[in-house]
């Protein structure tokens, strides 16, 4: 029987159904200078004639494998990605970060060694930690056998600086979907990955920390005409939908690359097939660049110029839905 993401704990149309109750509460507070472009990877207001863009994000139960093999200083590249790759997806150049740690209980050789993740991720990204938040939480916060639990999660705050966000809404036919390399498993789909890779050799392949994106994608909006940007996580490749609902297109996915040797593992120990895999995890394509076809080439060699391997995966069609070699990864 297939161990799949339901299986393992957690229900990803029953997530869904959770955000559409909470969006619909939460615009009661929004004021004018708040953009409605709801369900997106960030949300935009106005402050002055800034606009900005904030979003706030963990490192799910990555913290657990973590816990297991005792190795903490890569966590926090996690959390910072996790944050910064998200902002870029609306045309915003992340600037600023607050982390927020909880703990079981004191421990200050734990604390320095995800501070030193934090501050390689912050480096890499370009952004200023300008404060965070130490939480002692020993009634809440328990951690795998003889290790103090923990959890890490950060806000981001970027800036808009042309002034026009990129939602997906310039997409349109004919457009190439290019796929960015992924570094890994990044921080998704954990739930699943770490409860099916017992050996200890996979479960230090999960701790490889998820690519940040940011340098790379700055050039491309400096240079290039960006219609779209999805970063790959929760969902998968069902995440497309985000920009592409925007236009009111959709996109096939026909030329995905050779996925590394830990999802191939995944897949045989939980036995998923090729539908689920690519809905739950990245499958080696990090983050999905969308414009026009003859830009695909310059974004490659922007993306290969920033150390990550990149290439068409796909094109925009006047079909909506996500598709997978004609296969919809939309429920």
């Amino acid at each position: 029987m297939a161990f799949d993401y339901s299986k393992a704990g957690v229900d990803v149309q029953k997530v869904k159904g959770m955000h559409a109750q909470i969006d619909e509460l939460l615009r009661a507070t929004h004021s004018k200078d708040v953009l409605p472009i709801y369900g997106h990877y960030a949300g935009l207001l106005k402050c002055g004639k800034q606009l900005l863009a904030i979003h706030t994000d963990g490192v799910g139960t990555k913290v657990l494998v973590a816990q297991r093999l005792r190795k903490f200083d890569t966590v926090g590249i996690d959390c910072v990605a996790m944050n910064v790759n998200d902002i870029i997806c609306v045309g915003a150049r992340p600037v600023a970060l607050v982390d927020y740690l909880a703990l079981e209980k004191e421990d200050a050789a734990l604390t320095a060694e995800l501070m030193k993740g934090l501050v390689a991720g912050a480096k890499e990204a370009g952004v200023s930690i300008v404060g965070g938040e130490t939480a002692i939480m020993g009634d809440v916060i328990k951690g795998e056998p003889g290790c103090t639990g923990f959890d890490l999660a950060a806000t981001c705050m970027g800036v808009v600086e042309s002034g026009k966000p990129i939602t997906g809404e310039k997409m349109k036919a004919g457009d190439a979907v290019v796929g960015l390399e992924s570094s890994g498993v990044h921080s998704n789909g954990l739930t699943l990955a770490r409860k099916v890779l017992t050996e200890e050799k996979w479960q230090r392949e999960l701790l490889v920390p998820t690519r940040i994106y940011v340098k790379p994608v700055l050039e491309m909006f400096a240079k290039l005409d960006v219609h779209g940007l999805a970063h790959i996580t929760g969902g998968a490749f069902s995440k497309l939908s985000r920009i592409a609902d925007r236009a009111g297109v959709g996109i096939a996915l026909e030329n995905l690359p050779e996925p590394q040797p830990v999802f191939a593992e995944i897949q045989c120990v939980a036995k998923l097939n090729e539908r689920e895999m690519y809905r739950t995890f990245n499958m080696g394509v990090g983050t999905c660049v969308v414009l026009p076809e003859k830009q695909a080439d310059a974004c490659i060699a922007i993306a290969k110029r920033h150390g990550a391997k990149a290439q068409i995966v796909g094109k925009v069609t006047g079909k909506p839905g996500i598709f997978l070699n004609q296969t919809s990864l939309i429920d």
